[in-house]
């Protein structure tokens, strides 16, 4: 029996968690028996998985019980795979009971018979509690139903404060302790007593199935089912002190079963979970036992035909062991057939935890030579390999490598893991100096691949310095190349003598550069390419400047094909520090060069890098010349092809939205996606994705874009790098803006994360994340916020830090707030500028917002008539390039004032079509300001939404406060006049007047007179 007493001051013991529910049915049926409740249930069934909790629950509610008066037995069926002897788990219960028993002399027996001397004996039930006190009772009963009878006397007996009798594993009972409790079910004892079982709940033997039924039936059985523990009752009761992050892993794992998550978790309890769970296993012999070992080893779907094979038995003992396990419900099989897994992942990752080392390595070597003589894939024979390769073993080796690329695209982590085995075991001698090269190699790859970019980093250091110094021409620039360098397809020259040659075919880097390596190719340079692309993404534009300017000063120097690639590399680090004139000279060169040899992927490289760099700089007429000539390109390259440029997609992808083409961008953003997917490109990956998002934000689809864009950011914070992560929270928050309603506060919060996670630099994506920091902040709001953060990341109050080719859109934000901080001149500058600079791009979408920096002018100084006309004409320039969001916004700008100008009709329709845009993109924002104006828009005599405020007037959405401004201000006082007539400071009235603006949806003093005026009729 279960030696309760113990258990409870037992150190190790399992805390107790939740089954409140459990818990306070069976003190409700307990309670229900000592009143003797007619027809009421007298026994309740209670079924879970192994560790589920039964035998826990049982033991708590034990304990309550004997607190509330009751006596309880507590008994367990034989689980040891001994023979049972009859009646055991009630002689095990009624050993609880005291030497003298109730309305018996000492030593007395219920169950009078036979010994094996032929002589009556008692049922020694009174010789103590816990294991040791089971008592065997006499086989060859001649009068079971008389016993039957004498059992229920005896507990009726022990029942006078109330009787409980715990049953535990009932599952493993014998078949007279079967009996009796049928007779106990059929014929209740006539006193309070209640019968508690608990059995797994993985189909019953017939036997006591049919026991079960029968009291179901009757009425007089009922069921309870233990299913998981949440995870916040294994958070905190069985692991207060570990990170729920760690508690949610585990909870997955363990199913939420609390010994499976003990056992695993480790702390208090962990011990007693750990036997528990596989103290079944102890008492299975030696073949069985291998089995399960064999399976654990094999994970989930092990092969049944391989088992003979690990564990050394014939086919039909193999056979005899699994179904044997089968029973036990420690093996169960596959619902395909041929297959068998243990009964829970965690059982099998205890048993692997408990098996000796050197007979786990044998078990994966068998396991592995069985596979190969199977005919199973490598991938399959590698998870072996890996476990069991301690010594060089070139076949293994050769396996474990080319399971290795199998999984480059799709397990990068696992691919690194695994070449980190081969390295291990390879030898160190000067034969394998060059496969240990490329090894390291395409680790370096994976690992960056997988997100631990730093450890990627360092281990292409120590492979660059393990090629040794370079000789570097005196003096050369990248741009100068020696005069003896023919820089020809037909040159190759000499590798450094330093450097191991690679020996059979060169496999390049996958993600890392815009086009890999050739065969032949040097392999210093592979990893120079590899090292400068890691550390442009880590924000390291220095490094990167530094490593791949020796690379092209080396002499000899590079071939053609790594040359390009090169100046590709270094023009990518030139454009992220904004500094992409100093290669455009060198970069026009390898492309005339490229375009000789034929070679389009190099072509594609180079021309993709040119468009970017012209469309960053404003060069509109030559990046959209480059970007139609990389289109041609690609759209003419196979999948099979266009997989290597992953990179360049993303390149072509962003020039193509800043030349105004979004139709292009998302259509070569999509086939990206794919093959970034398919061929494991995570950096490729997670900028196409944003790409994709913001195009989908832009022509409204904001929810798509949202997933994408949040999609987008997991990728990038698995990879690391500070600028990648803040421009990918930027772009996130500025379609989160619009994603979310008016006055929603994750918005700010996520750009003044982007904002913080780029710092100070200089770099080009961190100053677009800080500077997008500035839409997010309401204008009308905080205006000396917005005009702050533009100043201060633009680099002045021309904005020189900002990409020329959006300059005018974020001095537009500039204008909206300079005039709310009471500042036209600024204003009248900065639009000017926007102006200027959007006639020499000639982009219709930067031309639109210099149109609507003039419309605020004109509507700020009273003239509505003039700022509607711009405000359309920028409207239908955001139409034609098919800016859905920035069209809706701007027709929501123009209708107030289109309105105040005499033109209600155009007002509404412009209000219309805005808001029915914003509705359709899923622009909640836009929506919102939408009714926000509705009643500037469509006059007071249109109920207003939401309908709660018609009552109320258009300025009902205001405060008192603001409502007393709006008054003031539309008599004419300043802001200064406005804070000596109320007593407070001038800035709390620009705050006023600014959240006024936001709310009404007015952009000027002269449109907010004109609502007071309006609304006070």
């Amino acid at each position: 029996m279960t030696n309760t007493h113990a258990e409870e001051g037992c150190v190790d013991r399992a805390p107790f968690a939740g089954r409140r529910a459990e818990l306070a049915r069976l003190e409700s049926l307990s309670a229900s028996t000592r009143r003797r409740a007619p027809d009421g249930p007298t026994a309740l069934d209670i079924t879970g998985e192994p560790g589920i909790g039964k035998s826990r629950l049982l033991t708590e509610f034990a304990a309550r019980a004997r607190r509330a008066g009751l006596t309880v037995l507590h008994g367990r069926a034989t689980t040891d795979g001994s023979p049972a002897t009859p009646f055991q788990v009630f002689a095990d219960a009624l050993a609880d009971l005291p030497a003298e028993g109730p309305q018996a002399g000492p030593g007395a027996c219920p169950y009078p018979g036979p010994s094996v001397t032929g002589q009556a004996e008692p049922f020694p039930y009174g010789t103590g509690t816990g294991e040791h006190a089971r008592g065997a009772l006499p086989q060859g009963w001649p009068e079971p139903y008389g016993s039957f009878r004498r059992t229920a006397e005896l507990l009726a007996g022990a029942a006078a404060t109330g009787l409980v009798v715990l049953l535990d594993d009932l599952h493993a009972a014998d078949r007279a302790s079967l009996d009796l409790l049928d007779h106990l079910l059929r014929h209740p004892v006539e006193a309070p007593v209640l019968l508690v079982l608990a059995r797994r709940e993985a189909p019953a033997p017939p036997e006591l199935a049919a026991v079960l039924t029968r009291g179901s039936e009757r009425g007089t059985l009922a069921r309870m089912v233990l299913g998981p523990l949440d995870e916040e009752e294994c958070a905190v009761r069985l692991a207060p002190g570990l990170p729920r992050e760690r508690v949610a892993e585990l909870h997955a794992a363990a199913g939420g079963n609390p010994a499976h998550f003990l056992a695993l978790a480790g702390g208090r309890g962990s011990g007693a979970a750990r036997a528990s769970v596989l103290g079944e296993l102890a008492p299975l012999d030696a073949l069985p036992r291998a089995v399960v070992d064999a399976v654990a080893l094999l994970g989930d779907g092990a092969r049944t035909d391989l088992l003979p094979a690990v564990t050394g038995a014939d086919q039909d003992a193999a056979g005899t062991a699994v179904r044997e396990l089968v029973r036990l419900d420690i093996v169960r099989p596959h619902p395909d057939g041929g297959l068998l897994t243990l009964r829970h992942p965690v059982l099998a990752e205890l048993v692997r935890r408990a098996m000796d080392p050197l007979r786990r390595r044998a078990y994966h070597r068998r396991a592995a030579e069985g596979l190969a003589a199977a005919g199973a894939p490598v991938t399959e024979r590698a998870a072996h390999i890996e476990r069991y390769l301690t010594r060089w073993e070139p076949d293994a080796a050769a396996d474990l490598v080319r399971a290795a690329q199998l999984t480059e695209a799709t397990d990068p982590a696992l691919t690194a893991r695994r070449l980190a085995v081969v390295l291990r075991v390879l030898p160190h001698t000067t034969a394998h100096d060059p496969e240990r090269f490329e090894l390291k190699l395409r680790r370096a790859r994976a690992l960056g691949a997988a997100g631990q970019v730093t450890e990627s980093r360092d281990l292409l250091h120590r492979l660059i310095a393990l090629c040794g110094p370079s000789e570097t021409g005196a003096g050369a620039e990248p741009g100068q190349p020696p005069a003896d360098d023919p820089a020809g397809p037909s040159h190759h020259p000499a590798r450094s003598a330093h450097c191991p040659a690679p020996q059979g075919p060169y496999r390049p880097p996958a993600d890392h550069h815009p086009a890999p390596p050739r065969d032949g190719d040097d392999p210093r340079t592979a990893a120079v390419l590899l090292c400068a692309f890691t550390e442009r993404h880590l924000g390291r534009y220095r490094e990167a400047d530094a490593l791949i300017r020796r690379e092209l000063r080396r002499v000899p120097g590079p071939t053609s094909g790594l040359r390009l690639r090169l100046v590709v590399e270094w023009g990518c680090r030139a454009l992220f520090e904004t500094r992409f004139p100093e290669v455009r000279g060198e970069l026009r060169a390898v492309l005339a060069d490229a375009r000789v040899r034929g070679d389009e992927a190099g072509a594609v490289e180079a021309l993709t890098l040119a468009a970017l760099g012209e469309a960053y700089e404003g060069k509109t007429a030559d990046g959209q010349a480059y970007a139609q000539a990389a289109a041609g390109l690609v759209d003419a390259m196979t999948d099979g092809d266009l997989t290597a440029c992953c990179e360049a997609l993303v390149r072509l992808g962003w020039s193509e939205i800043f030349l105004d083409d979004r139709a292009a961008a998302e259509r070569h953003t999509t086939r990206g996606i794919t093959l970034a997917r398919r061929a494991g490109r995570p950096f490729a990956l997670s900028q196409l994705l944003l790409c994709a998002g913001y195009v989908h934000a832009l022509t409204g689809r904001v929810d798509s874009a949202l997933r994408l864009a949040d999609e987008s950011l997991a990728l990038a914070e698995t990879l690391g790098g500070d600028e990648v992560i803040g421009f990918s929270r930027a772009i996130r928050a500025t379609i989160l803006l619009f994603a979310r309603p008016v006055g929603a506060p994750e918005a700010l919060a996520a750009a003044e994360e982007a904002a913080s996670t780029v710092g100070p630099g200089g770099g080009w994506w961190g100053t677009l994340a800080r500077s997008l920091l500035a839409t997010a902040v309401p204008v009308t709001e905080d205006p000396h916020r917005v005009r702050d953060v533009l100043l201060t990341a633009g680099g002045g109050p021309e904005l020189p830090r900002i990409q020329p080719s959006l300059r005018p859109t974020f001095l537009e934000l500039l204008v909206a707030a300079a005039l709310a901080v009471g500042d036209p001149a600024e204003a009248r500058r900065a639009a000017r500028q926007a102006g200027t600079e959007a006639d020499r791009l000639g982009l219709p979408v930067q031309r639109a917002a210099a149109l609507r920096c003039r419309a605020r002018l004109h509507a700020h100084i009273g003239e509505p008539a003039a700022a509607a006309r711009l405000f359309a004409e920028a409207a239908r320039d955001y139409a034609r390039s098919g800016v859905t969001l920035r069209e809706a916004h701007t027709l929501l700008l123009a209708a107030p004032v289109a309105r105040a100008s005499g033109d209600p009709d155009g007002a509404a329709a412009m209000w219309h079509r805005g808001r029915r845009l914003a509705a359709a993109g899923g622009a909640r924002l836009l929506t919102g300001v939408a009714d926000l104006t509705r009643t500037a828009a469509l006059g007071p005599e249109v109920p207003p939404c939401p309908p709660a405020a018609a009552s109320a007037g258009p300025l009902s959405v205001l405060t008192p406060r603001e409502r007393e401004i709006s008054v003031l201000v539309a008599e004419g006082l300043t802001n200064q006049a406005v804070a000596d007539r109320l007593s407070l400071s001038p800035r709390t009235v620009e705050s006023h007047v600014a959240r006024v603006y936001r709310k009404t949806g007015v952009v000027s003093r002269a449109a907010l007179a004109a609502l007071v005026a309006r609304a006070t009729r």
